[in-house]
C-alpha cells in the first residue's frame, strides 16, 4: 500500500463514521446542545466539512466546494471563509441546520473533492512544504493527515452527542 492509498482510506473515514449513527439523528437532536455545550451535532458536522473543504482547497489551489453553491444552500449567517474555528458560544449556537441530508451531502461532496485531489498527488507532492508559519514547517502530507485526524475527532464528538440524546 502506498501513501496515496493510505490518504484515500483516511479521507473516506469521516463520512463512513458519520454513516454509523446518522440515521438515528433527528432534527431536534441535530441542533440540540447536550449538557448545554454550544457545539451541536449540526455545528460539528458543518465544521468538519468546512475544515476539510478550506484546507484541501488551500493545499490544492482549487476552489472550495462551499463556494460552489453550498453556502447559498445552507443560508447561514456566516462569512464565506468561516469554518467555525474560534467561534464564540453565540456564533456556534447560531449554526442551525434543519435538513440533515444537506449536512451529509456537503460532507460527501467535500470527501469526493478530497479523493479526487489525493488521486492526483505524487509521492514527492506529499513532502512539499506548504506552510512555513509553523516550526517545523508543514508538508502537504502532514497537513492532510492533520485535517482528517481532526475531522474524525469531530465526527466522534457528534456520535457521542447523538448517543447522549437517545431516548
Amino acid at each position: 500500500m502506498d501513501s496515496r492509498e493510505l490518504l484515500t482510506d483516511l479521507a473516506r473515514r469521516p463520512l463512513q463514521e458519520l454513516d454509523h449513527f446518522w440515521d438515528s439523528v433527528d432534527a431536534e437532536q441535530l441542533n440540540g446542545h447536550p449538557a448545554g455545550h454550544p457545539n451541536s451535532i449540526a455545528w460539528l458536522v458543518w465544521h468538519t466539512g468546512r475544515e476539510i473543504d478550506v484546507q484541501v482547497a488551500d493545499a490544492s489551489g482549487r476552489e472550495q466546494i462551499w463556494a460552489q453553491g453550498w453556502s447559498a444552500r445552507f443560508d447561514l449567517d456566516v462569512e464565506d471563509d468561516d469554518l467555525g474555528l474560534g467561534h464564540t458560544e453565540d456564533e456556534a449556537r447560531a449554526i442551525v441546520v434543519e435538513n440533515k441530508d444537506l449536512l451529509r451531502g456537503y460532507l460527501s461532496a467535500v470527501t469526493d473533492e478530497s479523493l479526487d485531489y489525493i488521486s492526483t498527488l505524487r509521492p514527492d507532492d506529499l513532502s512539499a512544504v506548504i506552510d512555513e508559519s509553523w516550526d517545523p514547517p508543514v508538508t502537504r502530507g502532514v497537513r492532510l493527515v492533520s485535517v482528517y485526524a481532526d475531522a474524525l475527532q469531530h465526527v466522534g464528538q457528534a456520535a457521542y452527542a447523538a448517543g447522549t440524546q437517545r431516548t
